[in-house]
């Protein structure tokens, strides 16, 4: 067939990465290669960040940052701004829980590495996280050896009766 028929056209070749770092870009990544893609969009996200929070600093606006409005997304960290040589770079200072120690006292508990709830042993990357919401070890993974509150019965009574709507045909009138 033909191109003319069908309305495709082939490529002409492989494009190579507009920062010449060696590998093959795509329109779709604006002929980048998909590292330097990513770290391009990684760079105006924080760009972004540094510039509101230079506005809010300029505004004053800043306000508490233990209360959220609702309207802007909650920063995981309190960035110091600097400018280098025209650079704008975000350090990263105090966590907020240091900051905002008046808040709620569900701050996260766990510092340390991931641990089996009822025995304490390691789990790292293993560990079976349970509805109840715990961690454990492949020995205690089982709701049985736990002791898990979480009502199984409930839930699967709950997941059947939201899948399986209760069908009622209407009553025919008779002659």
């Amino acid at each position: 067939m033909d191109h003319d028929e069908t309305g495709c056209q082939a490529p002409e070749g492989p494009i190579l990465c507009i920062n010449n770092c060696g590998f093959f870009g795509s329109a779709a990544t604006m002929n980048m290669c998909s590292k330097c893609h990513r770290e391009m969009i990684l760079k105006q996200e924080q760009a972004k960040l540094a510039a509101s929070s230079i506005d809010n600093l300029v505004n004053g606006s800043g306000g508490d940052i233990c209360s959220s409005n609702g309207k802007e997304p909650v920063i995981s960290a309190v960035t110091d701004v600097t400018i280098v040589s025209g650079e704008l770079k975000a350090i990263p200072s105090q966590s907020p829980e240091v900051l905002c120690s008046s808040g709620s006292g569900e701050a996260k508990a766990k510092n340390g590495p991931n641990r089996c709830s009822t025995c304490r042993k390691r789990v790292g990357l293993t560990g079976f996280q349970c509805r109840c919401g715990d961690l454990f070890c492949t020995t205690h993974r089982y709701s049985d050896k736990h002791g898990c509150p979480f009502d199984y019965q409930r839930a699967a009574r709950d997941a059947i009766a939201k899948a399986n709507p209760v069908v009622k045909a209407e009553k025919l009138d008779k002659i």
